[in-house]
């Protein structure tokens, strides 16, 4: 399984590409490659293709070769994306139906290094948790080195920032009583089985939150906080709390109150997204590559693959803005950190309690 570099904490980021236009439509600008292609070699697949499920984008829609490229460097032939749904067992179906009919040279998924462990949960190994589980949960084997992960690449408040989205999306989606992510243990069970690499293909969870609360402002902050811990405390049930909400649908609803998490939750995630599936290290020379995501993600991503001309470098789409002075820095953290470690502490006995890591 390949995952991308580690991310630098010292370069500043840039966006390398705006959001589509609201005249973009991923469908319009793939369905003639994608239809022609499935109809000469997959036919059983033009269900998927009608319905938007599935798109392919060849390398000549990928825009020029950018000079700093090195010169061995061979972007793959093609690139097919398949729109899921993280709480679908046809979903996961879908997924094996692709990768065994295009059976591609690469499997690139919507996860990160900390978020990896969701492809190998088992109901036999987990039980209930797993039903609880979801994007924002910490994986892996010992919660405290996971723990340990978030505060290095995001720092302790976007530690705080992910448990409490954690808490929170599972309550909203406990009326789906379907497991989390299906179609990510159904890409790397079939990626084993026809000898696909596996690739982590997200921004890490950890930088996308910390980008997200240097969008806002203190009020702003506050007032997420506060409505967070509203809703996982309230006795009474959310509107939303019979019906399955992926992530996207969450960062939607949270950045159509707060305008300024549309870019770091959104947008940069699907450049990140795009980036992987056509110039990262791990689909060097691959003939052909597949994207595991969300559906939402389909339009940012396709608009970013035919669109850059370029510009996508990892440097840019992970880089973190350090100004403050070292001495500015401790002051800050010796308060901060005794702040946020109690926070984290109760939301550690919180999270224990529910089950919910």
């Amino acid at each position: 399984m390949a995952a991308g570099p580690t991310p630098s904490t010292a370069a500043s980021f840039r966006p390398p590409l705006p959001p589509p236009p609201p005249c973009f439509d991923y469908r319009s600008a793939s369905l003639a490659d994608t239809r022609a292609t499935t109809a000469a070699s997959n036919p059983a697949l033009a269900e998927l293709v009608e319905s938007g499920a599935l798109v392919r984008i060849p390398r000549r829609r990928f825009g020029p070769v950018p000079a700093w490229r090195p010169p061995d460097f061979a972007e793959p032939d093609e690139v097919w994306i398949l729109g899921t749904s993280h709480l679908s067992a046809e979903s996961a179906d879908e997924v094996e139906r692709v990768l065994r009919a295009i059976r591609p040279d690469n499997v690139v998924v919507e996860l990160c290094r900390s978020r990896a462990g969701i492809m190998y949960a088992s109901d036999a190994a987990s039980g209930e948790p797993l039903l609880k589980s979801n994007m924002f949960s910490l994986g892996g084997t010992k919660f405290f080195g996971a723990v340990n992960r978030s505060i290095n690449l995001g720092g302790q408040s976007a530690l705080a920032l992910r448990l409490l989205l954690a808490v929170f999306s599972s309550k909203i989606s406990s009326g789906a009583n379907r497991p989390f992510g299906e179609e990510f243990r159904a890409a790397r069970r079939v990626s084993e089985d026809i000898g696909a690499q596996l690739v982590l293909g997200d921004r890490p969870i950890e930088i996308t939150l910390e980008r997200a609360l240097k969008s806002l402002s203190w009020d702003e902050k506050t007032k997420l906080i506060i409505s967070l811990f509203r809703g996982i405390t309230s006795t009474t049930d959310m509107p939303d709390e019979k019906a399955a909400v992926s992530p996207y649908e969450l960062y939607e609803k949270l950045s159509s109150s707060y305008p300024s998490l549309l870019q770091p939750l959104i947008h940069e995630r699907d450049m990140f997204l795009a980036w992987s599936l056509k110039r990262s290290k791990a689909v060097n020379k691959s003939k052909t590559v597949v994207g595991v995501m969300g559906k939402g993600h389909m339009n940012g991503v396709v608009y970013a693959l035919i669109s850059d001309q370029g510009d996508l470098r990892f440097r840019d789409l992970v880089g973190r803005e350090s100004s403050e002075t070292w001495a500015s820095s401790v002051v800050k953290g010796l308060v901060r950190d005794t702040v946020i470690g109690l926070a984290l502490w109760a939301l550690y006995e919180l999270l224990q309690a529910a089950a919910y890591i």
